[in-house]
């Protein structure tokens, strides 16, 4: 396989730190979530840009008591040395009721540098 070709993953072959994100984040934890981004990382979800950690706290303290939800990983993948795509099933509370999510890592130094979550 060349090194330009997606590698499809598992939870268990995802890196450390989008695993203890993915963890923390579905337990609610956002204290431990908030350890795997830089300082300077980004997430956008659902139209919205949130800078830096405390920017990305606040996001994971909302998202957190927002809706009720539970989430199911479908799909992990490696598209490069940084980036990887672990998709999402959801059923839950908000509107619509279900929706399959990906979320976009873009890693630098050991932790996550920008977090894209869209359908």
């Amino acid at each position: 396989m060349h090194d330009n070709q997606p590698r499809t993953s598992t939870r268990d072959t995802l890196p450390e730190v989008i695993t203890r994100y993915l963890n923390a984040h579905r337990a609610h934890d956002a204290d431990t979530a908030i350890t795997a981004f830089t300082g300077r990382a980004a997430v956008i979800d659902d139209g919205n840009t949130y800078e830096g950690t405390e920017a990305i706290a606040g996001w994971l303290d909302r998202s957190a008591t927002e809706f009720t939800y539970t989430i199911r990983l479908t799909d992990a993948r490696q598209t490069d040395a940084t980036h990887y795509i672990a998709t999402h099933h959801l059923e839950g509370n908000f509107p619509g009721g279900t929706i399959d999510l990906r979320y976009q890592f873009t890693l630098h130094d050991g932790l996550i540098e920008r977090l894209v979550i869209e359908p």
